[in-house]
């Protein structure tokens, strides 16, 4: 009996895995803040971009033949990208997540693919047609389902509404960041790419964090070792992995199927919420999700027929 694995299924547990790994990311942050009232979103992004930078920096010292006759230009699109991408967009998320739950930080997050669409409509000035709009009005009521619910049903200490448009400037800022990769992975290669853009991010990071602290050293050592551990498995669980399992997943079944897989993360995330945050959502909460997914799945549908 023959039990190798096929290349599609090889991929399709990497992208599992990968987006199981990606929604776990909310639930280390919340019980991290917990832990500790030193903690922020700018102390545990410091501690995961700490532990996620040795990586990096050797990735991209493996890549390093891919950047001969680069012009300046694109190393400063590059710095660009990877300050808005992981840097900006994750420190906005992780300042979000300290007034709204997991469940929804993960919807709100989820809309990034309409923002792509939106963004290319305005950039190229090509109209929507009918069928995006719906799948972007049904994304957005949903999200709105679940976030008025949210306001309403759970107390709040008057910052709701600064957690949630946290997030959505990070998935703001997510989206752009996608827009900028193709033509920078065509010109640094993907691996390379990811090394150099996932390095400045970790870079600019640790710079926000010194200059933000008074006594940057002294408040980590301050910190609970429970705290370091969250930081630890936030850069090497939550970043690191997540990100070479993707990119081996898109090597096997390409990028719109990678996508396709990783829709099952906000599911993932409200499941993983409720059992070890406490969370818990109604019918209308789960209606509203519903309406989410269907929406970004009907995007990431359309763009791969374009594809």
């Amino acid at each position: 009996m023959n039990l190798a694995l096929t290349k599609t299924q090889v991929g399709s547990i990497f992208a599992v895995t990968a987006a199981f790994l990606f929604s776990t990311k909310a639930i280390f942050i919340k019980q991290a803040y917990e832990l500790s009232p030193l903690v922020d979103g700018t102390v545990l992004m410091a501690l995961r971009m700490l532990s996620a930078l040795p990586f990096f920096l050797l990735l991209a010292w493996l890549n390093r033949a891919h950047n001969k006759n680069i012009a300046a230009k694109d190393w400063g699109i590059l710095v660009v990208a990877g300050l808005i991408g992981y840097y900006l967009s994750s420190w906005l998320d992780f300042a979000g997540l300290m007034y709204i739950s997991a469940s929804l930080e993960r919807i709100i997050l989820f809309l990034y693919p309409t923002l792509t669409v939106i963004a290319t409509s305005f950039i190229y000035k090509k109209p929507l047609n009918a069928y995006s709009i719906f799948a972007i009005a049904l994304s957005y009521g949903g999200t709105v389902i679940v976030m008025l619910q949210e306001q309403s049903n759970v107390p709040h200490e008057g910052n709701f509404w600064l957690g949630v448009s946290l997030v959505f400037a990070s998935a703001i800022s997510f989206a752009a960041y996608l827009l900028l990769t193709p033509r920078l992975i065509h010109k640094f290669g993907s691996w390379n790419f990811s090394g150099l853009a996932l390095s400045i991010a970790c870079i600019g990071m640790l710079t926000h964090y010194c200059i933000a602290t008074p006594n940057p050293i002294g408040l980590l050592a301050a910190l609970p070792s429970s705290v370091i551990w969250y930081g630890i498995a936030l850069g090497l669980l939550v970043t690191v992995l997540p990100t070479i399992l993707v990119a081996q997943s898109i090597a096997r079944l390409g990028a719109a199927q990678t996508a396709m897989i990783a829709s099952i993360g906000p599911i993932l995330t409200i499941i993983l919420a409720t059992l070890l945050l406490g969370e818990t959502l109604n019918t209308i909460q789960w209606f509203g999700c519903a309406l989410n997914i269907i929406g970004v799945l009907m995007i990431t549908l359309a763009k791969k027929k374009l594809s």
